[in-house]
């Protein structure tokens, strides 16, 4: 794991000396990915930089790495998890290697294979490759996008890092920085760059709670999509186009086979899985939370281990939000070496706007504290851990997907019964600053049921819909940005949309199947498997997830949706497959994520940061809000009258990313 960062021109003369401060201001900034150590190669129009993890060949993997002959070399993120497969075959056709690092592997397999080589490759990363005698670039990015690739092209030079805000570090330069070469040269004169806060995103982002990739907070900023690549050549001053060069299948029709044979294969592929992320030459373990999805892991490793497999777990003191018992129950099972941490929920709360602060996206999932939380103390002892990232979007983990099947039903009860019944018993139920709140939960549904089947899944996780943003934005800047059009929902949902329609003809798959892509496609991405990375990585630990191994993923994918919902009952044939490895009280209990008392602290211990970031005054200074909507949302929540925890702490956490990342509007 390792944070890389380059600069091409694209009209293929040379870069000046000065470039090295640049990128060295890119690489620092991202060090937390790369404790370890630093190097730079600069080459004509190309230089790269890259910070590095030691995970695997601790004194032979440094980078940028050349090949052995000098005419390739690649900055890379991540890990190749069939590397040493792939040495096999490359070495029968004659290929040498001089290092056992997977990135010299990533050499060799372009060299053989040009792009083709990226259908070859099982793993997580984002690399750039400079092909010397073509002239060329060659960035890429993994299947399902778990190591980010954000880029830029101004002034006909071409910038790509780990992290949006080592870029936005090159509108704000610091001529005092050294070079990386010792020479001392001018902040090359196509920098800074021009950065300037997206309207569109802004909107988007409060209605996600995160930005949908490819968009950035930043108009000028791609962040390039999984499964995709971009070439980029010396000398061609056009766009690069990413091109696509994987997709998750369709689920089938019928299943391939009996359940009893499909349980085997998928016990032997997520095995398979498991014991090929075990591959390091540093400590390991794995993040064990007491749910179906890492206890699963955590049995398989223990299985592959010849001696107790590290875990970890972090709890609460409040009952309501704690779950350390299951994760105890699975380590005794599993006989796991299991080392857990029990906070107060005030101790969450103090550590969250700092988490947050320092993202480097907005990201408004309050889930990031625990995640950061639990990286720290696996930290301590391992560099690298195992989870069950994945499995709940593959495998119907969430309640969103039986609320998905129950409104279909629904909406064919009579409208009389709807409306006049069962909507106005929701308005009277009670409410709850806890776990669950009924009302808000039943509420949530109801929008989800009344929206088009393509956006009924965003509708269940949405922060700020067209109506709420449309009375909180200021209504001159809302004037300047499109106004209440930019707010309709074919508008503002766009990137839903195009995921949920993704396979054509549009009968190709139905609702449902269509809603298990969007989940993968956008939330996933865009929240779940951010917010791993980020709070990972600002504790300098790699985090594995064999639920995203691409064979894994393609068999599920396949599957009937029957076969992931089964009726009402989640995950239904990944928890028929492992019955006989989980201990019954896991197997049979109810999903719980990393929750946190958001809607209390808000009320309480997190009331002042709101008032001071949501106030009056501030907001005017601004103008992006209309400060008299927002106080009106503030006190109908401080009050008790309605529970806008999503909006509020949605709103709390652009503040603090913009105080972090000042941007031009």
């Amino acid at each position: 794991m390792c944070g890389i960062a380059g600069i091409l021109r694209l009209d293929g003369s040379p870069l000046p000396p000065g470039v090295g401060r640049a990128l060295r201001t890119m690489t620092d900034s991202m060090a937390c990915r790369g404790p370890d150590g630093e190097g730079f190669w600069r080459h004509g129009p190309v230089a790269l930089g890259h910070r590095r993890l030691s995970i695997i060949d601790l004194a032979g993997g440094s980078q940028p790495m050349l090949s052995a002959d000098g005419r390739l070399c690649v900055v890379h993120n991540g890990e190749i998890y069939n590397f040493r497969e792939l040495r096999r075959e490359l070495g029968a056709r004659g290929v040498t290697f001089r290092t056992e690092s997977d990135t010299e592997l990533v050499l060799a397999a372009y060299a053989a294979w040009g792009e083709s080589c990226l259908d070859r490759f099982e793993g997580m990363f984002a690399f750039a490759l400079w092909d010397g005698p073509r002239r060329r670039l060659f960035c890429a990015r993994d299947r399902f996008g778990k190591k980010p690739f954000f880029y830029t092209l101004q002034n006909g030079v071409f910038c790509f890092a780990s992290e949006l805000s080592a870029l936005a570090l090159l509108g704000r330069p610091e001529p005092a920085a050294a070079a990386p070469d010792g020479q001392e040269g001018a902040w090359p004169d196509f920098l800074p760059l021009g950065l300037h806060l997206d309207a569109t995103a802004l909107m988007r982002y409060l209605a996600y709670e995160y930005v949908p990739t490819p968009q950035t907070m930043y108009r000028e900023v791609r962040s390039l999509e999984p499964a995709h690549f971009l070439l980029l050549e010396a000398g061609n001053a056009a766009a690069p186009r990413p091109a696509r060069y994987w997709d998750l299948p369709m689920p089938a029709a019928a299943a391939p086979g009996d359940e009893t044979e499909l349980c085997l294969e998928l016990e032997r592929l997520l095995a398979t899985a498991v014991r090929r992320r075990l591959v390091s030459d540093v400590p390991l373990g794995v993040f064990l939370s007491g749910g179906i999805d890492s206890s699963i892991v955590a049995g398989l490793m223990a299985r592959e281990s010849s001696s107790p497999v590290m875990s970890f777990s972090i709890g609460f003191e409040e009952a309501s939000y704690d779950e350390s018992r299951y994760a105890r129950l699975a380590a005794s099972a599993f006989g796991t070496d299991h080392h857990e941490r029990i906070l107060s929920a005030a101790e969450c709360a103090e550590e969250l706007p700092g988490i947050v602060s320092r993202m480097d996206v907005p990201m408004a999932d309050a889930s990031c504290a625990p995640t950061w939380l639990l990286s720290g103390v696996a930290r301590e002892r391992v560099t690298v851990a195992l989870g069950g990232d994945g499995a709940d979007e593959l495998w119907a983990g969430y309640e969103h997907y039986i609320g998905y099947r129950i409104a279909q039903r629904y909406n064919a009860l009579p409208g009389w019964l709807r409306r006049g019944v069962i909507e106005p018993l929701v308005r009277r139920l009670p409410a709850s600053a806890g776990y669950i709140n009924p009302r808000l939960a039943c509420e949530t549904f109801l929008r989800g049921a009344a929206a088009p089947d393509w956006l009924r899944v965003q509708t269940l996780l949405t922060a700020l819909g067209p109506e709420l943003q449309a009375t909180l934005l200021d209504p001159a800047w809302l004037g300047r940005h499109g106004g209440n059009d930019a707010l309709r929902p074919e508008a503002l949902f766009a990137p839903t949309r195009r995921q949920y329609e993704h396979w054509l003809p549009r009968d190709a798959a139905t609702p449902l199947a269509r809603a298990f892509h969007v989940y993968v496609r956008q939330f996933m991405l865009d929240d779940i498997l951010v917010k791993v990375d980020r709070c990972s990585m600002l504790h300098s630990l790699e985090v594995r997830a064999p639920f995203l191994d691409r064979d894994v993923a393609e068999f599920a994918a396949r599957l009937p949706v029957g076969l992931r919902l089964h009726g009402f009952r989640r995950k239904y044939l990944l928890k028929k497959a492992f019955a006989g490895l989980l201990p019954p009280e896991i197997l049979h209990r109810n999903k719980r994520g990393f929750q946190i008392p958001v809607a209390e602290w808000l009320r309480g211990k997190l009331r002042p940061l709101m008032e001071d970031l949501l106030g009056e005054r501030a907001l005017a200074a601004q103008g992006l809000f209309a400060p008299a909507a927002v106080r009106a949302l503030v006190d109908a929540h401080c009050s008790g009258r309605a529970d806008l925890r999503k909006p509020l702490w949605t709103l709390m956490v652009l503040q603090l990313w913009l105080r972090a990342n000042p941007a031009d509007f």
